[in-house]
């Protein structure tokens, strides 16, 4: 059995405001060419699928198209979970008529203790989960942790377990000693809700979605996140993307990583304005590339976002490297004893290079008339 191995599409997902449709179809199509290059006999999704649990109409026609064409024209068999972003309610419609085209889509812990079996190998399709729910399925109120469920879980699936296959968990949640990037919804509260791997070890693969960066979980060679398909947060610019190729019938499993090339990727720029303003100085990134700044310069710059847009459009994010220093000059007590509306225009001049324009000093005059009104 080889399937590809691959989580956290995120479909709908915004960029600190910028559509990533475009970028997450072109995705799309990478994995489903990699997916026939290396002839898998199966394609495995391990949660959200979606960004949201109410996803826009264009987020739901464009998830449902891929998922289509992957099952439908390309005749791979989908084994899919929902995540911690998906509604489990809404993704499961229709999921009772999908396995007739070996569309195998679970969002329930019932469905995910009954394996499915192709070729070699059982898969137990399991949705993320909170402590609740795995309590009301075994009606015991002992069970208080997501680690406490699981042990529970892995113990029912063992006894599924079929000693001449191989067995793969599709799982979505945080395992013990993972590192998050900053693009992930926290799900674990004081280690509550981690997981540790010491209970996946019955699983010949484990194939986890929920954090987005493949090497979230170190030294476990049969245990992987695939990570998201797209950059989602600065913390993530200098990962490669990508998904894993499992194939089961070794001993242990073999794993290999396939990488996704960005149609427009993210980029951190560490420089000071001026550089980054000269036309000279040439950087790596096209127009359409998401760029986060961080300014190494210490003085203050009038209409810094503004300006560096007009050479970087899709600017995500301004951060400061260094201290800002604003080192106004010492006041004597006459300085110090002017009216409030000169010190004002000093100020903002020291701060912003720039004086006060006429109507910013009538707001100004405006709101101390109302401030000396409401003291009196």
């Amino acid at each position: 059995m080889r399937f590809l191995h691959t989580a956290d599409w995120h479909i709908g997902k915004k960029l600190h405001g910028y559509d990533l449709l475009t970028e997450q179809r072109d995705a799309y199509e990478q994995i489903k060419a990699i997916a026939l290059a290396e002839q898998v006999d199966a394609v495995v999704i391990a949660g959200d699928l979606y960004d949201r649990a109410l996803p826009s109409e264009d987020a739901v026609s464009t998830l449902d198209a891929m998922l289509v064409d992957l099952n439908r024209q390309q005749q791979f068999p989908l084994l899919a979970i929902s995540g911690n972003h998906d509604s489990a309610v809404r993704l499961s419609q229709g999921s009772e008529w999908f396995a007739s085209t070996d569309f195998y889509l679970k969002t329930t812990i019932a469905d995910g203790v009954k394996p499915v079996v192709l070729g070699d190998t059982q898969f137990f399709l399991l949705p993320y989960f909170e402590p609740f729910a795995v309590r009301q399925y075994f009606q015991d109120d002992s069970l208080k942790t997501v680690a406490a469920g699981m042990a529970r879980l892995v113990t029912a699936m063992q006894e599924q377990f079929d000693p001449t296959k191989k067995h793969v968990l599709v799982a979505h949640f945080f395992a013990a000693g993972s590192q998050h990037s900053d693009s992930e919804t926290l799900v674990q509260v004081g280690g509550l809700n981690a997981v540790p791997v010491d209970l996946l070890t019955p699983f010949d693969y484990v194939a986890l979605g929920h954090l987005h960066r493949k090497e979230a979980l170190q030294n476990e060679p049969t245990i992987k996140y695939s990570g998201s398909p797209l950059k989602f947060s600065t913390s993530e610019a200098a990962d490669t993307k990508g998904v894993w190729i499992v194939d089961t019938d070794k001993t242990p499993v073999e794993v290999t990583f396939k990488p996704l090339k960005p149609l427009h990727d993210l980029v951190v720029l560490t420089d000071s304005f001026a550089h980054l303003m000269d036309p000279e100085v040439k950087y790596n990134v096209t127009p359409d590339d998401f760029i986060a700044v961080a300014l190494t310069d210490t003085t203050p710059i009038a209409n810094v976002m503004q300006r560096l847009k007009t050479r970087f459009p899709k600017i995500i994010e301004l951060q400061r490297v260094n201290q800002l220093d604003v080192t106004p000059e010492t006041l004597n007590i006459e300085e110090v004893q002017r009216d409030p509306l000169t010190l004002l225009g000093d100020f903002f001049g020291t701060v912003t290079d720039h004086a006060l324009t006429e109507q910013q000093q009538e707001w100004a005059k405006t709101t101390l008339q109302q401030a000396m009104k409401e003291e009196n």
